[in-house]
């Protein structure tokens, strides 16, 4: 495998991307632990701009201009199981799209790397 290839690339693109925001949505927004976070949320905006976010954790063109995860999360009060919600439905996402366990495992990793700006801890 060429390691020059990102994991952007590898799942496709933002297209693909894209595909993948949608569904995660469609399973936050059924899920009632983490549901409520999102009542007052413009979603079409919200998938565009976790898209953006996506793409370039992925390795993809830097094309995010919204706040730092810590702004973006401030006065949530977030705990770690709004977090596994969260990565346990990016996870589901990505699998029904078909990514390999691997690209799902790397693509985990990275989002774990936030997680204290994201719960502010």
């Amino acid at each position: 495998m060429d390691n020059a290839t990102t994991l952007y690339e590898k799942l496709g693109g933002e297209e693909a991307i894209s595909a993948v925001v949608n569904y995660f949505y469609e399973l936050v927004l059924a899920d009632e632990t983490v549901n409520h976070f999102f009542a007052k949320t413009d979603m079409e905006k919200q998938r565009k701009h976790q898209t953006k976010f996506i793409s370039f954790a992925l390795g993809g063109p830097n094309q995010y201009t919204g706040a730092s995860m810590s702004k973006a999360h401030a006065g949530m009060n977030l705990q770690e199981e709004h977090f596994q919600a969260i990565a346990t439905h990016l996870h589901d996402a990505l699998a029904h799209f078909n990514v390999g366990a691997d690209e799902i495992n790397q693509v985990l990793a990275k989002v774990s790397t936030l997680k204290d700006d994201v719960l502010h801890k």
